[in-house]
């Protein structure tokens, strides 16, 4: 990830299953660029769902913490601008796929 300063972060998913065209999961962990995991920061749990439609596919992502305070502290790091950031790069890059 490259941040609003321009500097690059690292994060790594340690996938617990994959279920093809249906879920994923897995454990979510800040690193450095070598995958070394920083456990000064909070972990998060990630559980992916698509439903497909008629037309369209439902993705419902689903991310748990082990506390509040982990919540809390990712939220004040700007988690919330940054995954807004990226599904607003993500809309923008499927328009462009049904040019």
């Amino acid at each position: 990830m490259i941040g609003p300063e321009n500097k690059p972060h690292w994060s790594l998913m340690e996938y617990k299953e994959i279920m093809p065209r249906q879920s994923f999961s897995g454990l979510d962990a800040f690193c450095d660029e070598e995958g070394n995991i920083n456990m000064n920061l909070p972990r998060s749990f990630w559980h992916n769902v698509f439903t497909a439609g008629q037309h369209t596919t439902t993705v419902t992502i689903s991310i748990t913490y082990d506390n509040q305070e982990d919540l809390e502290r990712i939220i004040q790091m700007g988690f919330k601008e940054g995954f807004t950031m990226g599904l607003q790069n993500l809309d923008t890059l499927l328009s462009s796929l049904q040019k």
